[in-house]
């Protein structure tokens, strides 16, 4: 797909108030995306920019429970992009006008300027720490040893705490003597759940799980995520996705998810890893892209 068509799609100050009834390219593409979901639970698009996935949802009419951003964070792999705040500040806003919770992983030191500038209707609902004990740096001095995650959520947005609940919390929930739900960071005895610890995957630790990307996460800590956000057979949307772990995730807790990365070394190992191919949507890509 070239940008010059994205950005029809796309715009630099994207608009919605006006939406317009679907076209019959865009009703044609909403149905193939649609039948897929509703056979495999997990659908790979072919390769695709954020900006162009997220166009093309907006231009068939999609809306989801969740959409996962996990991108280069502007250090050190994945290069420095001089406009990179400009750049997702847009990706995160419309990514707010497609789906109830957006979430949002980076450095702390590359999301922390994000926190004051969100965009409506989007507010903050927790900041997420992934920590890890096993950075293999080799420089000299202090290793990293957590990613942040800018949990987005719209206004009247729906949490599932409820899923998280422990044998005498749900024996409560089930007389009706529960007092409260607890909150995301006390639903478990002795966890916080706005931290979650688990070992990066390196080496012989998670050797399994491991597909070949570099910067792949562990599916426990997606894990903990879709429970929070996602409805019973809720779509996810991941633009960004990698490797598929994301999708890997949902399609073991019976949430459906929409896949796509702008790599095809990428999208070769997703259609691997899950055991689907791509979509061939091409034509109607292209049709849509006419408008």
């Amino acid at each position: 797909m070239k940008n010059t068509a994205t950005r029809q799609l796309f715009p630099y100050e994207a608009d919605d108030s006006h939406r317009k009834p679907l076209s019959r390219s865009g009703n044609r593409l909403h149905g193939i995306i649609a039948e897929a979901l509703d056979r495999d639970g997990v659908v790979i698009l072919p390769p695709s920019s954020v900006e162009e996935t997220l166009g093309i949802a907006t231009a068939i009419g999609m809306f989801f429970d969740t959409i996962m951003l996990d991108p280069w964070y502007n250090k050190g792999f994945g290069g420095v992009q001089p406009d990179y705040m400009a750049y997702f500040l847009n990706v995160i806003r419309q990514s707010g006008k497609l789906a109830d919770h957006v979430y949002y992983w980076g450095f702390p030191e590359i999301v922390a300027p994000f926190v004051e500038r969100i965009p409506e209707p989007l507010k903050l609902t927790c900041w997420l720490t992934w920590y890890y004990k096993n950075n293999p740096s080799v420089i000299r001095g202090w290793r990293s040893s957590q990613n942040a995650c800018l949990h987005l959520s719209r206004p009247g947005a729906t949490l599932h705490p409820e899923r998280f609940l422990n044998e005498k919390q749900l024996a409560l929930k089930e007389q009706g003597k529960l007092r409260y739900m607890p909150g995301p960071t006390s639903v478990l005895e002795d966890k916080s759940w706005d931290v979650v610890e688990e070992p990066l995957l390196v080496g012989f630790v998670g050797r399994k799980e491991q597909t070949g990307h570099p910067s792949q996460k562990p599916q426990k800590v997606y894990d903990h995520l879709l429970q929070m956000t996602m409805s019973e057979k809720g779509v996810l949307l991941d633009p960004m996705a990698g490797s598929g772990t994301a999708g890997a995730v949902a399609r073991h807790r019976g949430f459906r998810a929409i896949l796509c990365d702008r790599s095809e070394e990428y999208t070769q190992l997703m259609e691997k890893r899950l055991g689907i191919g791509r979509l061939s949507i091409a034509r109607e890509v292209a049709a849509l892209l006419e408008l």
